[in-house]
């Protein structure tokens, strides 16, 4: 029986068709795939389902009947729910909160707390959570708050259940425990959307799989044993394209004459196995993986964030790295990170202030007093020098676009010198226009300094790499070069281990 039926869904934001005729069939008692590169369509179907966008054409039918939700709780009142990549709970409420919004159950005017602890703890004993109720979920881990978030989808006991990339945060147990929940659900006849870009755990679990193409259903209700992963890569891609190839830098004398930086032998149980890496002047690394694969984790190893148990890392200047992130960069090394707002700006405190945390604040290179008159000229600078958009130095970060914000975080770890540039994510979140921009500046910043770049864009790996070593299950699967920096093969290698 299907439970789930959309047909013909159309929808445009302003000139942008975000869902061209989209179809979507599941069976009670599945688990089906729904695939598709970023911007594909998935996230506004999902939304349409759910009755948070309403369509523009096309019909959304449960167990046959068509239905229109005006909003989310409405949907939910009739048997969908949804877990969404980004969580939507509240950090200063406790647990049992955060499982019941809006719908608490009630003894008289009160909520009924016996009954809320009732229906949540074999839940809570089936997802293999063991945290305390009236805990606040702020204090709970990344992986903990993800579960927390799945637990109150089950607490409806959905009809239609949606999981938009619910391992992402998980680790390989609670991975485990997830999927053979689902499993579970199968045989209380819920129909389940699967919604993930790591095909192998796709291929492994789902029973059908739809892909999603420029807002366009180019694959509906396919049995998984009738597919492969290259044929779905091929699908959520179209035809892969002939690129031509193009060489690396070559080094120059003067690049020859710098040092470069070299892995020998790095593992890190449970992470990562006998990593080899040379990096040198003049290139751009890029590191590629599922999550959970290693390759932000050598990140973490060159930034002295954790500890090895065999091999070596050693720097361009021979010496190898400190353990500590503040001992890495006084030796020169840089980590970026992606999630400005929580781990790269003081978003209350103006750009100057911003740009020095790192060589003025944190290394101490220009005195032992802070000369904001000084900090301020070098601002300006700085602000010339890559483009950031802002009406002066003493603008709040808070107020800049997200490109601009960007642009601050690189300035900060620029300005201290630094000859090894770590990556992550770096254009989390940033339009089109500035992902350009700061493409440009990482290849004129690599003519000083050796950089990493960690992404899930796989067109900015194509867009900025001279050669990109792919990870798999911790170990390095490809190195990459050329005109095979691509989406297929990079999508290939990450998802199977094959070169």
């Amino acid at each position: 029986m299907n439970v789930l039926e959309v047909r013909e869904v159309g929808k445009t934001y302003g000139g942008v068709v975000a869902l061209h005729d989209a179809e979507l069939t599941v069976r009670a008692g599945s688990v089906h795939a729904l695939l598709g590169e970023n911007g594909a369509g998935k996230s506004t179907l999902i939304k349409v389902i759910s009755g948070a966008v309403a369509p523009d054409r096309g019909t959304v039918s449960l167990s046959g009947r068509a239905v229109s939700f005006a909003s989310t709780a409405r949907a939910a009142a009739s048997g969908v729910a949804v877990v969404s990549q980004e969580l939507n709970l509240f950090p200063d409420l406790d647990v049992l909160s955060n499982l019941y919004p809006m719908r608490e159950p009630k003894r008289g005017p009160f909520r009924d707390k016996r009954a809320m602890i009732a229906a949540a703890e074999p839940v809570f004993a089936e997802l293999g959570l063991d945290v305390e109720l009236d805990r606040p979920l702020g204090t709970l881990t990344l992986a903990q708050r993800q579960l927390v978030e799945i637990a109150k989808a089950l607490l409806t006991r959905p009809r239609v259940l949606i999981l938009d990339e619910p391992t992402s945060a998980l680790d390989e147990a609670s991975t485990a425990r997830l999927l053979e929940i689902l499993r579970a659900l199968r045989e209380r006849q819920v129909a389940v959307v699967f919604v993930s870009h790591i095909l192998e755990e796709v291929m492994a679990l789902c029973d059908e799989i739809t892909v999603l193409r420029d807002g366009r259903t180019v694959l509906s209700g396919i049995a998984r044993d009738e597919l492969d992963i290259e044929r779905v890569v091929a699908a959520m891609l179209g035809d892969k394209p002939e690129l031509p190839d193009h060489a690396a830098p070559e080094r120059s004398r003067a690049d020859e004459g710098r040092g470069t930086l070299e892995l020998r032998g790095v593992t890190v149980p449970g992470l990562l196995h006998d990593i080899d890496l040379t990096a040198a002047p003049g290139e751009v690394v890029g590191l590629a993986g599922l999550a959970g694969s290693g390759h932000t984790a050598i990140l973490e190893v060159v930034a002295g964030l954790r500890k090895t148990s065999g091999g070596r890392v050693d720097l361009p200047d021979g010496r190898p790295v400190p353990h500590g992130l503040r001992a890495a960069i006084a030796a020169g090394v840089a980590l970026v990170s992606g999630d400005r707002r929580r781990l790269g700006l003081l978003l209350d405190k103006p750009v100057w202030e911003n740009m020095a945390q790192v060589r003025t604040v944190a290394l101490g290179r220009d005195g032992l007093f802070i000369r904001p008159r000084r900090l301020r000229a070098a601002a300006r600078k700085l602000l010339s020098t890559l483009h950031i958009h802002a009406d002066s130095v003493d603008t709040a970060c808070g107020l800049l676009s997200g490109g601009n914000q960007q642009k601050v975080v690189l300035a900060k770890w620029l300005a201290a010198e630094p000859t090894v540039l770590l990556l992550d994510d770096p254009t989390r979140g940033v339009d089109v226009g500035g992902k350009s921009e700061i493409h440009a500046l990482l290849r004129s910043v690599a003519t000083d300094s050796i950089v990493l770049l960690c992404s899930t864009d796989l067109d900015e790996l194509a867009a900025v790499c001279d050669r990109v070593l792919v990870l798999y299950r911790g170990a390095v699967c490809a190195t990459l070069t050329g005109s095979r920096i691509n989406q297929h093969d990079l999508l290939h290698a990450m998802n199977t281990g094959a070169a």
